[in-house]
Order: structure tokens, then C-alpha cells, then sequence
């Protein structure tokens, strides 16, 4: 199997290729393409090319390698290419590559596509396949894999190793699962236990039951906090009746977790993480507009607020001025707050049985701070302005609206959660609108009332 580059060898590698696309030299790209490296490398190459070139490069992987780098890219790009084959060429290219895998590609295409590949292929393969995609693909039904190992708890150590002998095992394969004759999951057999145990022992005496199955309909993100905290290197996919119906290794559990990073950073700027980097320049922006009308839309209903005080505006117009630095406080301020919300919501850390103390925490935070930045901008408004009452309201805006912030930016993200909308796609958008509402209508309010 061919060696991952390293980041140097890689950047170096990928310059070389870009410069022999630029010049159309395509017996170089070729070489480079097929080079002894590893299909992963091979897929982060195809990522980091432009569009245009894209496809050219596609056309020069070598086809026995063309299945496994589509487990690689992005859902984007794989949809890209799996569009540009017919059914049958999609069953010649993915032949080799594992059962979870295809499923996962075929729940990316449209139904009528997918069933036509089903179709082709062979009985057994088509009934493992579609066993997978009977669950949903965020869950550990969808990440698990059925190629696995099972023995019974009632043999001995030799007829186990003579069992293993004969038969074809998965890769990645640390662990045996141990069921009855019903393949009720019973425990874990670890081969560094069987390879070391005496030819005469039973499994049922030297298996480990600490690893419990996981149920199929488990989500996803709660497994990689499984594995997390238990160190696991794979673990058993259960049905509702505690039968063994697959594994989940542990290189399916670190894409849940680069994914869900991926997702929460994409997600605050209403963004896909599966989006295409080198995507054309019209599809981009088709991506980002929908983002930018809602910030308008919340952006106008800031500006309403700032319109109902036309008039204390136009008398004193130390107000439009400092208006934003109010706003600007409270953002910031809910925007920390908020983001170790979804971060301690996506580890599991953060639930509503401790809602209530990190709300009184989160307010304690915001009395401090507020007091602290309160005080120096009044100060500063004051040397500024030379006007004691107009440092005093901003002073206390400064300090209403970031107590605001910080409780909007804690409560938030449950409400959204509840309504069954991602925090992290409309949380920072409904934040600001709050944090500015509020702002303006507290620093302009209160201006009003003491001012004029």
C-alpha cells in the first residue's frame, strides 16, 4: 500500500501538477497523478485543483484506484464525477471498495439513479447494501460496516483460530464479537487476548463484556463521544432485539468528528461544509446569497430601531456616533458566549440539567465584564465629549446590553435546538439581530429619557 505523503511532500507534489495542467502537459500530469502515493492523497489533490482542471485529472487516475478515491472527496465533488457515469460504470468503478462506502454514495444520488445500481448488483452485495441504507447516514446504523467476525462464546481458542484461518478478514480487524447461537451480542474478543491465550480456553472465559453494543438508530455524534471516552478502536452495531448487524471503526468516527468541527465553523457563515472550495465562480454564489439576504433582513430590523429615534439623533449626534460601539459590545460579547454553547452542546458537556447554573454563571460573567468595559468607555466617552450624563448612559447600555448578550448567546441555542433548528447555522445570525435590537434601543432609549 502506498505511503501518505507528508505536508511538504504534498504541497510540492500539488505545485508540480498545477504547473503541468497550466501547460497542458499532459503526459507529466499523468506520472503525477499516478504516482505511488495514497488514495487519500489523491482526493486531497483533486479538492485543491481548480474546476476547469478537475476533470482532466479525474480522467488520469488510474480506474482500479478510482473507487476508493471517491470514499475520499468531499459529497460535492463525488457528485460531480458520479454524475458523468452511467449506472453500470458506477458498479464497475466502486466494485472494490466497502459496502458502507457505496451506500454512503448512494444515498448522495437521486432515487431512481441509486435503485438502477442496486439492481446491478450481485444479490449478496445488493442485500448488505441495502440493509445499510435502511438507516439514516447521520446515525450509527449508517456508519457502520458489515463486514465483521463473529464466534460464539461456547467454542474453544483453537477452533476460533482455525475458524479465522479459513476465511477472508475485514480490514482493520482488532476485535472478534461474541455471540450466542441466536447472534445475541454477548462481548468482545480482543486478538491480542486470542492470540495468547491457551488452545483450550473457552471464549466465553477470556472475553471482555465492557464494550456494550451500540443500537443502529444511535446519532452519530453520540458515538464519537463513545469513542472517545472509552478509547475505542471499534465497536458493535446492535438491532432492537440485541442482535450483532455490524462495526464502527474508528476511522469512520474521526470523519464525525473533523465533519461536525467542519460543520459548526461552515454553519456560522450559513455556509455547507460539504461545499466545493473550487467550485465555479456562478455556484458560489449562488451558496452565499441566500446567507446574505437573511443578514440584510436582520440588518433592516437594526436599522428600524435606529429610525425611531430620528429626532434625538439629529439633536445630539454624539449618538450616531457611539451607537455601533454599543452594538459592537454586545455582539462580541454574546458571540463568545454562544460558540462555548454549541462547542459544549456537541460534546455532550452542556445539557438542560445544567441550564439553570450556566445561565446565573454566563450573567455573572456578563455583571463583571460589563461593569469593567462600561466604565472604561464611559471614561473614554467623557474625555471625548466632555459630557458627564452622556458617558453615563453609554456607560450603562454598554453595561445592559452585554448582560443581555451573554444571556441571549447561553438560552439560544436551546430554543433552537428545541425548535429542531441548527445553532449553529442561525444562532450568530439571530444573536446580532438581538444584540444590535437591543443596543440601539437601549443606548438611544436612554438617551432619549436623560438627554433631552
Amino acid at each position: 500500500m502506498p505511503a501518505s505523503l507528508t505536508d511538504g511532500q504534498l504541497n510540492s507534489h500539488k505545485q508540480q501538477l498545477g504547473a503541468a495542467l497550466e501547460k497542458a502537459d499532459l503526459d507529466l500530469v499523468s506520472i503525477l497523478i499516478n504516482a505511488d502515493i495514497a488514495v487519500g492523497d489523491i482526493a486531497h489533490l483533486l479538492e485543491t485543483t481548480p474546476h476547469k482542471h478537475r476533470l482532466t485529472l479525474w480522467d488520469f487516475v488510474a480506474e482500479a484506484l478510482q473507487g476508493e478515491v471517491l470514499t475520499h472527496l468531499n459529497e460535492d465533488i463525488q457528485q460531480s464525477f458520479l454524475a458523468r457515469m452511467s449506472a453500470e460504470e458506477i458498479v464497475e468503478t466502486t466494485h472494490d471498495i466497502d459496502n458502507d462506502d457505496l451506500a454512503d454514495l448512494l444515498q448522495q444520488m437521486p432515487e431512481g439513479r441509486s435503485s438502477r445500481v442496486l439492481q446491478l448488483l450481485a444479490p449478496e452485495e445488493r442485500s448488505q447494501v441495502e440493509g445499510l441504507l435502511a438507516y439514516p447516514e447521520d446515525t450509527a446504523g449508517g456508519l457502520m460496516t458489515t463486514d465483521m467476525v463473529t464466534v460464539r462464546g461456547d467454542v474453544t481458542v483453537a477452533a476460533v483460530l482455525r475458524y479465522l484461518r479459513k476465511i477472508s478478514l475485514p480490514d482493520a480487524l482488532d476485535r472478534l464479537w461474541v455471540t450466542n447461537r441466536q447472534f445475541h451480542y454477548q462481548g468482545s474478543l480482543a486478538l491480542t487476548v486470542l492470540l495468547t491465550a491457551k488452545p483450550s480456553s473457552l471464549v466465553s472465559d477470556i472475553m471482555n463484556t465492557d464494550i456494550k453494543g451500540i443500537r443502529a438508530g444511535e446519532d452519530e455524534e453520540q458515538v464519537a463521544r463513545l469513542f472517545e471516552r472509552q478509547d475505542l478502536v471499534s465497536a458493535p452495531v446492535i438491532n432492537d432485539d440485541g442482535i450483532v448487524i455490524g462495526r464502527i471503526t474508528i476511522d469512520d468516527v474521526v470523519d464525525v468528528i473533523s465533519d461536525s468541527a467542519a460543520h459548526n465553523m461552515m454553519s456560522m457563515a450559513g455556509l455547507d461544509e460539504e461545499n466545493d472550495t473550487y467550485s465555479p465562480i456562478v455556484k458560489s454564489s449562488q451558496d452565499r446569497a441566500v446567507w446574505l439576504g437573511i443578514n440584510m433582513a436582520t440588518a433592516f430590523i437594526a436599522a428600524l430601531v435606529m429610525s425611531q429615534f430620528e429626532a434625538s439623533i439629529a439633536q445630539i449626534v454624539a449618538l450616531a456616533v457611539l451607537s455601533p460601539v454599543v452594538a459592537s459590545m454586545g455582539g462580541i460579547a454574546g458571540s463568545q458566549t454562544l460558540t462555548l454553547m454549541i462547542r459544549g452542546m456537541a460534546t455532550g458537556h452542556i445539557g438542560q440539567s445544567n441550564l439553570t447554573w450556566l445561565v446565573l454563571r454566563e450573567l455573572g460573567v456578563g455583571l463583571i465584564n460589563g461593569s469593567l468595559w462600561a466604565i472604561v468607555i464611559g471614561v473614554i466617552t467623557f474625555f471625548w465629549y466632555h459630557q458627564v450624563s452622556l458617558s453615563l448612559v453609554i456607560a450603562a447600555a454598554i453595561l445592559v446590553n452585554i448582560c443581555i448578550a451573554v444571556l441571549s448567546g447561553t438560552v439560544l441555542p436551546f430554543f433552537l435546538k428545541a425548535a429542531n433548528i441548527d445553532p449553529a447555522l442561525s444562532g450568530s445570525v439571530i444573536l446580532t439581530t438581538l444584540t444590535d435590537v437591543f443596543g440601539f434601543l437601549t443606548f438611544l432609549g436612554l438617551a432619549t429619557l436623560f438627554l433631552l
